[in-house]
């Protein structure tokens, strides 16, 4: 039947899902607490995120497809309350607020502020005769992105926020300039240069690229061009004189330390590079076949903060090795490329769109997140989907999907 779930992806799921609690487990292990079932430890409350992201995941899958669409904004402006609340009633953790405690769970709003604004987003983009090249147009589609990632900027939790930057790709796949993607890209390549390089070198580099551009097009000279042009020199000249500002006065301390760690322009293995220091050797240590499981040595001795949240993938690499890592890193991008399939034969705009979003926000956050841990990437402290421990982040990720799979199952039928 046309309108089947589709079994394929929650198979996927359920195979990150078993194997992230089973590297939850080792990263927590203590020979006091081996029970499976002891709900005192990160590995039992995980069980019990399980259980309620699986119960989510059956409600979602029994509620009619048109429930999304119509609840879109509701649903959006629910969860942009909730991140306005907690900016006054969160508790500081890691430096952040970004979390409210109900003194027996912790829940974290910006995580489902994901799959509401892929919600909002997709059921603006689907409206009818919507023209992607007004202006109008754009500043509503940002709006809706920026709304949330400035709030959670505002709980000091960037990493969550920089997460909203995946929303770009579904916004170029239905039509919108790719000029705002490039000049992302632009902006984060001159952003590193200018604090690698002096600055007027860099702006010599593109006064020499900016005239070669005008002399290529010397015989198809216009007023037009040449206002492109300077202004975007102009604009990138000044970008490059604010870094240094930014740099120093927008982000924190322990941010800026990453990001020197990671140019290596500082080595700080017992400070802000300790945790990328650790999981390296730990996941060097794991060799082709690792280490066996429970047999993790650094992972037993806790040198790695952190390690079943946010680094829980070295404990894949110590204790599974390189073909354990291998086959992790290849069954999300299994699950990604089975997500822009399915996002790809949807018969509504909305449920395209809210498909490529998923696929987007998951590749983003696997990205970014196995990059941190190799040390290719800066630590910005966000969770590997459905692995890492956690559960606010679970049940997000786990609505997140099942509501697309929810619409792919009437992919046939209008919305």
């Amino acid at each position: 039947m046309e309108n089947r779930i589709d079994w394929v992806t929650i198979l996927m799921y359920g195979i990150i899902l078993v194997f992230g609690w089973f590297n939850i487990y080792a990263a927590c292990y203590d020979d006091s607490h081996k029970a499976v079932f002891d709900f005192g430890t990160q590995h039992g409350k995980q069980l019990i995120w399980i259980g309620i992201s699986l119960m989510f995941a059956l409600v979602i899958s029994l509620t009619k497809p048109k429930v999304f669409p119509t609840a879109a904004y509701i649903i959006y402006l629910v969860v942009m309350g909730l991140l306005v609340i907690t900016l006054f009633v969160a508790t500081v953790t890691k430096g952040a607020v970004s979390w409210i405690d109900f003194k027996f769970f912790k829940f974290q709003p910006s995580e489902f502020a994901k799959f509401a604004t892929a919600l909002a987003l997709a059921k603006y983009m689907s409206s009818i005769d919507l023209d992607y090249t007004q202006l109008r147009t754009k500043v509503i589609a940002w709006g809706i992105i920026l709304l949330p990632a400035g709030l959670i900027l505002l709980q000091h939790d960037t990493g969550s926020a920089l997460v909203f930057a995946s929303f770009l790709l579904p916004l170029f796949r239905e039509g919108m300039s790719p000029t705002i993607l490039v000049l992302g890209l632009v902006a984060v390549v001159l952003f590193v240069a200018a604090l690698l390089v002096n600055q007027f070198i860099i702006i010599g580099a593109l006064a020499a690229i900016a005239l070669f551009y005008l002399f290529v097009w010397l015989n198809k000279r216009t007023r037009k061009i040449y206002t492109t042009v300077v202004a975007l020199f102009i604009g990138a000249s000044l970008f490059t004189l604010s870094v240094d500002f930014v740099f120093d006065n927008v982000l924190e301390a322990h941010q800026r330390d990453r990001i020197y760690v990671l140019l290596g322009k500082t080595e700080d293995t017992k400070g802000s590079g300790y945790n990328v220091y650790q999981s390296k050797i730990a996941i060097g240590s794991g060799g082709v076949t690792g280490k066996g499981f429970l047999d993790g040595t650094i992972t037993k001795a806790d040198f790695v903060p952190e390690q079943e949240t946010d680094f829980i993938f070295c404990t894949v690499g110590e204790e599974w090795g390189f073909l354990g890592a291998t086959a992790v890193i290849v069954l999300y991008i299994l699950l990604l490329l089975r997500l822009i399939r399915l996002a790809e034969r949807q018969y509504s705009k909305f449920s395209r769109f809210y498909g490529y979003s998923v696929a987007s926000i998951l590749f983003f956050h696997v990205f970014i997140n196995i990059g941190m841990v190799l040390g290719l990437l800066p630590v910005i402290g966000i969770p590997l989907p459905f692995f890492s421990y956690g559960g606010s982040s679970l049940m997000a990720f786990t609505i997140l999907l099942f509501i697309f799979l929810r619409l792919d199952q009437e992919r046939t039928r209008p919305l």
